[in-house]
């Protein structure tokens, strides 16, 4: 067919990959939809509507972490007209993600998969106090190539969202944990100082805490010195 016939089959899309800013959980390409250079994307050599399709397709931001509650259950039945509610507390970079992973535990624990079950709520869980300063403490499971395996760390944060991100963090960098890999069981403010349990939070729970300067920035007098002055000492 001639190619004057069909306008449409002139435009040539390409799929360009365009990376986004990555963060330590790494942040997945974005897919944009791209005209080359032998596109013509106008209302003279292409449909109306066909234009308007070509639009760049950016999805959500595996970025920052949120904490959601999800609630779900098994579809109705004969037998069980009213099937028990199951609630957790997920966190996750976006909602799709917490659906998923809500399935994915509660496959395993109850036994209800998605196709024979319903999501009945989902909503964001925000902190009471953002600007306080808070110990928490994190009990997790998660599996490495040797196992799976239990474990409990401290955190100075200022919000369970942020105690949560920086747990991900900590055990990508000692642990190589992928996020895939890691279940937190719980989290909990500690209000004690004395059930603080791990020696890099308790330094800094000191009263009167006092930090040395070890880089001084000597201030001459004068205003012009013959050489250049050194800050290191």
């Amino acid at each position: 067919m001639v190619a004057s016939q069909r306008p449409e089959r002139r435009l040539r899309l390409q799929l360009v990959a365009a990376r986004g800013p990555r963060d330590w959980s790494g942040t997945p390409r974005h897919l944009v939809w791209k005209p080359n250079r032998y596109s013509k994307v106008d209302s003279l050599h292409c449909p109306q509507q066909l234009a308007s399709t070509i639009v760049c397709v950016r999805p959500a931001r595996m970025g920052r972490f949120q904490e959601y509650q999800v609630v779900g259950r098994k579809l109705p039945t004969e037998k069980d007209a009213n099937p028990k509610l199951y609630r957790m507390r997920i966190f996750a970079p976006n909602d799709v993600v917490a659906k998923s992973r809500f399935w994915y535990y509660l496959r395993q624990l109850r036994k209800a998969k998605k196709a024979s079950g319903e999501i009945v709520g989902l909503n964001v869980i925000h902190e009471k106090k953002p600007l306080k300063v808070k110990n928490f403490g994190i009990w997790l499971r998660y599996d490495s190539r040797s196992g799976t395996h239990n474990m409990y760390k401290e955190f100075r944060e200022l919000s369970r969202v942020d105690a949560a991100q920086a747990c991900y963090q900590d055990m990508a960098s000692r642990h190589r944990a992928r996020f895939r890999s890691i279940q937190i069981l719980r989290i909990a403010e500690i209000e004690k100082v004395a059930d603080v349990r791990r020696p890099n939070i308790k330094q800094i729970l000191v009263p009167k805490l006092r930090f040395p300067l070890p880089h001084r920035v000597v201030k001459y007098r004068s205003k012009f010195l013959a050489t250049r002055p050194s800050t290191f000492y």
